[in-house]
């Protein structure tokens, strides 16, 4: 006979409602637990399981994270030894069950969460400065994956994509007819195609290169001027071009209506980056371009008393120079002539000094700026405005770093004197950096580090990795160290941006040092990039200390976001790390090869899901 509710009170049994209570508790929370309604979310239900083939893991020797250390010893081995791993069904080192959807309207394909952020930009109390274009990242990541352009297609290898890239991989007509009696961009069946025009280049960019070494011989292109900074770059031809000089440049210009520029440059195989000088400096260190340039680059210099010049000043290299092409150096109304004065009184009193000026042939002009070599001119000036910067512990601060209203100090070797210019190109790759820390083994670590990336990329990243290097243009590393990797691909048709994570030590100037590029990032935001815009990620030893304080599944959308289909990632970790990243590119449906248990490579598909986010 049934026992009713009322008879357990009646006989006491209070202990046991107490004791079915908590089990009903227990149940509900272990089936709660235990199903994802929605896993994008927040990702991860992820079980351990035993290591994949612990037996040869490399020794972690970034122990300390705050320390760039040498990766181990790799000596070839075939490619036949590689481990391709199983199809997702079968057992893997982690159970990682990620329900991925294709992101949404406004989220569309060539979406940059950080400069897209319409919630954050509508916010904003002014727009004066350019605040609107400058970095507003969103509370949380990413949690869906950017659908492909419609007939997107591999991209036209380099170099023939300086010339021409497929219209359907950027399909942006707007610049082809803003921009159609200056010859930027033409648009000609599928294709777009770039004559190497421009604004200020009216008988071609070639000539107007030729024109700038011709006006100031010093400038060295390939030797003497090897890092350049191209402010407000439209479609980077100038840096496209100066390629074949020997010379690397950093365009740069915002996400603005101009329409993808960035993006022409990066799909033509061009170093490029959206970025603004604005409020915020830019993620450049101190003194590390040999020349900045701007052609009609529509920046105000002589706004808020000249801090857009300040910030020039900052990351232009003692003795280095600034090329500035544009109506007020050659015309004679009103307007141009008050901006004119306002350059000659803020240059004036940085102590730059105009070391050429002139007219080419077809009535374009051109001034050149030299930063001094000696803080002799600040002690001399009759007022101490703009001030020295103070920077008691020499470090550079540009990562959401407000715009000096300061002249940056011309940086000083370990006896005190300002430090010299680098050795010319190409030897200034393999010699000592300036900027190298002074510390006694500093050197000896520089070129041992130097040694064992040229090994490791020689024996393992070419003939180990079953990568196609025929297929590589844009190459990113991600925590850079001092750019021994990329150092170790010079010779390759690839350029490679080298990123410095801001919570390792700055080593930035002296890859600019080298004559290699890069710039300043936090692994736990988005990239200042397009989508699809890498052909190969590297990271060797960064993940590990990026789960400290972020999430590696929010980092893998990132990468899945800015790498471009059949493009690679090379994870150079431990098996505990690998293990850990597997399972989450398998999701994603990428294939993945592990090598000697360190190397892990993935290869991005084409893969989209079918389904969407709400």
């Amino acid at each position: 006979m049934a026992i009713l509710a009322e008879d357990f009170f009646k006989e006491r049994k209070y202990p046991f409602i107490f004791t079915l209570l908590i089990l009903l508790i227990c149940v509900t929370l272990f089936l709660f637990t235990n199903t994802t309604s929605n896993p994008v979310a927040f990702y991860s239900v992820i079980k351990e399981q035993p290591p994949l083939n612990p037996s040869h893991a490399p020794v972690d020797s970034t122990a300390n994270p705050k320390e760039q250390e040498l990766p181990p010893k790799v000596t070839n081995v075939s490619a036949e030894k590689d481990q391709v791993l199983p199809p997702k069904e079968e057992p893997m080192s982690v159970d990682v069950r990620i329900d991925w959807k294709l992101c949404e309207d406004p989220v569309n394909v060539d979406f940059i969460p950080c400069l897209d952020n319409l919630k954050a930009i509508k916010a904003l109390r002014s727009r004066r400065h350019m605040e609107h274009r400058e970095r507003h990242c969103p509370e949380t990541s990413l949690h869906c994956l950017l659908p492909l352009p419609k007939g997107y297609k591999v991209p036209v290898p380099w170099p023939k994509s300086r010339d021409k890239i497929w219209y359907d991989n950027v399909p942006y007509p707007k610049l082809v007819e803003y921009k159609k009696d200056q010859h930027w961009v033409v648009k000609s069946g599928e294709y777009l195609v770039f004559p190497g025009g421009g604004t200020q280049f009216k008988d071609g960019v070639d000539h107007y290169i030729q024109f700038i070494e011709k006006t100031l011989p010093a400038i060295q292109w390939g030797k003497h001027t090897r890092v350049v900074l191209d402010v407000g770059c439209g479609v980077a031809s100038f840096g496209g071009y100066l390629l074949d000089k020997n010379v690397i440049t950093m365009s740069f210009a915002p996400k603005d209506e101009h329409e993808a520029q960035i993006q022409f440059a990066l799909e033509r195989g061009i170093p490029a980056t959206l970025s603004v000088i604005g409020t915020q400096k830019l993620t450049f260190p101190d003194n590390g371009f040999d020349l900045i340039h701007c052609a009609r680059c529509r920046v105000h210099w002589d706004a808020d008393g000249g801090k857009p010049l300040f910030e020039l000043n900052r990351v232009l290299r003692p003795g280095g120079f600034f090329a500035w092409s544009a109506t007020p150096v050659y015309r004679d109304d009103e307007r141009d002539q008050k901006v004119w004065n306002a350059m000659v009184v803020i240059t004036k009193a940085m102590c730059w000094k105009v070391v050429a000026k002139v007219r080419d042939s077809s009535g374009i002009g051109l001034v050149i700026y030299q930063k001094p070599t000696s803080s002799s001119c600040y002690e001399k000036r009759e007022e101490n405005n703009p001030p020295l910067c103070e920077n008691k512990d020499g470090k550079n601060r540009s990562w959401y770093a407000r715009l000096n209203s300061c002249l940056t100090p011309l940086p000083v070797d370990g006896m005190g004197n300002v430090q010299r210019w680098p050795k010319p190109w190409p030897q200034r790759l393999t010699s000592k950096p300036p900027s190298l820390a002074t510390e006694s083994d500093a050197n000896d670590k520089f070129f041992k580090d130097s040694k064992r990336w040229s090994e490791l990329v020689s024996n393992v990243y070419m003939d180990g990795l079953p990568i196609n290097w025929l297929s590589v243009r844009n190459v990113m590393d991600m925590n850079a160290g001092h750019a021994g990797f990329a150092a170790a691909l010079i010779d390759q048709p690839v350029w490679v941006m080298n990123v410095v994570p801001i919570d390792v030590p700055d080593t930035l100037s002296v890859i600019l040092d080298r004559g290699l590029m890069g710039m300043y990032h936090d692994w736990c935001e988005s990239f200042n990039t397009y989508p699809r815009t890498y052909d190969l990620l590297h990271s060797s030893f960064l993940f590990k200390y990026l789960e400290q304080r972020c999430d590696i599944v929010d980092v893998a959308v990132e990468i899945d976001r800015i790498l471009r289909p059949n493009g690679y990632l090379i994870v150079h970790d431990s098996m505990e790390t690998l293990n850990k990243l597997i399972p989450i590119l398998r999701s994603l449906h990428w294939t993945v090869t592990l090598h000697q248990n360190q190397f892990l490579v993935g290869r991005k598909s084409f893969w989209r899901p079918t389904s969407s986010s709400n």
